[in-house]
């Protein structure tokens, strides 16, 4: 088992010390604090693997070029803290640019991330606040909080709690929000002829992808 450090570290060395070929857990830095993350459930991951394929297909329509790699780092410009989303879409054209990409898989350039999107587990509050945050300061485009199981606290998804799609845009610096359920047309400042719904995305964790 690999142990996290008990002390606080900077981004570099815990993208050093990051353990080769991990599978079995995946780790982010919060705050100079290594913390891993919880094993994804089979839901999680077919809703994840049906958003995946939904915006490739977007990108390759539109031959615009992004990718979504299988596992990449989000630098913080904010603090000593280097993120995993589920979903990092990459503009290629700007990963010249980065200096870390090639050897650690690591961007932190708003240019170079179009795109965030993060599927709620039991770490809610790491999307919720944290991340929101982070990304809000590194200037990320649009950032998505996909909670399809409902766990997020009753401020953010409403009361009764209900399965809730959160779309942040960017504007003037700051993050606006709009919200998304049941059959409503998800409305992407990206990609604005994106044709799926809340629905769909939901159900993708109880159907084939």
């Amino acid at each position: 088992m690999i142990q996290s450090l008990p002390i606080p570290i900077t981004v570099d060395q815990f993208l050093y010390w990051y353990p080769v070929n991990s599978t079995q857990l995946r780790y982010e830095l919060h705050n100079g604090f290594i913390k891993p993350m919880p094993p994804p459930t089979g839901d999680h991951e077919l809703v994840l693997a049906f958003l995946t394929k939904q915006i490739l297909l977007e990108c390759a329509r539109l031959s615009i070029p992004y990718d979504i790699p299988k596992m990449g780092f989000v630098q913080s410009t904010e603090s000593e803290s280097a993120f995993l989303p589920d979903v990092l879409l990459l503009n290629r054209l700007n990963l010249v640019n980065e200096p870390l990409w090639r050897t650690k898989s690591t961007v932190s350039q708003s240019a170079s991330i179009p795109l965030v999107i993060e599927v709620v587990s039991t770490n809610w509050r790491d999307d919720y606040f944290t991340k929101l945050g982070q990304y809000e300061a590194i200037g990320i485009r649009e950032y998505w909080i996909v909670d399809y199981a409902a766990l997020g606290g009753r401020k953010f998804i409403g009361n009764p709690k209900q399965p809730t799609i959160s779309v942040y845009s960017l504007v003037e610096g700051e993050y606006q929000v709009q919200q998304f359920r049941k059959s409503d047309s998800i409305i992407s400042p990206i990609f604005p002829e994106l044709n799926i719904t809340a629905e769909q995305i939901f159900q993708a964790a109880s159907f084939p992808v």
